[in-house]
C-alpha cells in the first residue's frame, strides 16, 4: 500500500512539482498551456475513437471541459497540500474553530451517510410484497378515450 502511495506521489510530482518536472525551466503559464494542448490532443483522439459522428461534438466538448477541470483541480489541490504542509499547524493548537469548517465537516459526514443509504437502496431487490406485473392498460388503451378513432 505504501509503495502505491509513493508511486502516485511520484506520478503527481512529475506533472505538478516545479522542482521535479522536466518542464521546470519553462514559465508556469507555458507549462499550463502544454498541459491544455495535451488534453486537447488526447480528448480529440479519444473522441474520434469512441463517439459516432452525431455525438462527436458533444462528447468532445464534454471531455475537453472535464480535462481542463481535472487539470486545474489537481493542480490547485496539489498546490494547497504543499502550502499546507509547509505551514502545518493543528486546529487544536491554533484554537481556530471556524464554524464554516465545522459545517463543512458535518455536511461531508451527512452527505456520505445519505450517499451510502442511496447505494443501499439501489442494490436491494424489490421490497414490495405484491409483485408488479406492469400497468393494467397499455399506452394505446390509455390514449383511446382522447382520440377520434374510438
Amino acid at each position: 500500500m505504501e509503495s502505491l502511495k509513493n508511486w502516485m506521489m511520484d506520478a503527481a510530482n512529475i506533472l505538478f512539482d516545479d522542482s521535479k518536472n522536466d518542464l521546470r525551466a519553462l514559465p508556469r503559464s507555458v507549462r499550463l498551456q502544454i498541459l491544455l494542448v495535451l488534453s486537447f490532443v488526447w480528448t480529440t483522439v479519444f473522441s474520434l475513437y469512441i463517439f459516432s459522428y452525431t455525438t462527436f461534438a458533444f462528447g468532445w466538448a464534454g471531455l475537453y471541459i472535464a480535462h481542463i477541470g481535472l487539470i486545474f483541480a489537481v493542480y490547485m489541490t496539489f498546490k494547497h497540500f504543499h502550502k499546507a504542509e509547509a505551514q502545518s499547524s493543528s486546529v487544536f493548537q491554533t484554537k481556530n474553530f471556524d464554524p464554516f469548517k465545522i459545517m463543512v465537516i458535518v455536511f461531508v459526514v451527512v452527505f456520505i451517510f445519505i450517499f451510502s443509504k442511496g447505494i443501499e437502496v439501489l442494490t436491494k431487490s424489490n421490497s414490495y410484497k405484491i409483485p408488479y406485473d406492469g400497468p393494467s392498460k397499455s399506452v394505446f388503451e390509455k390514449w383511446l378515450p382522447f382520440s377520434k378513432d374510438k
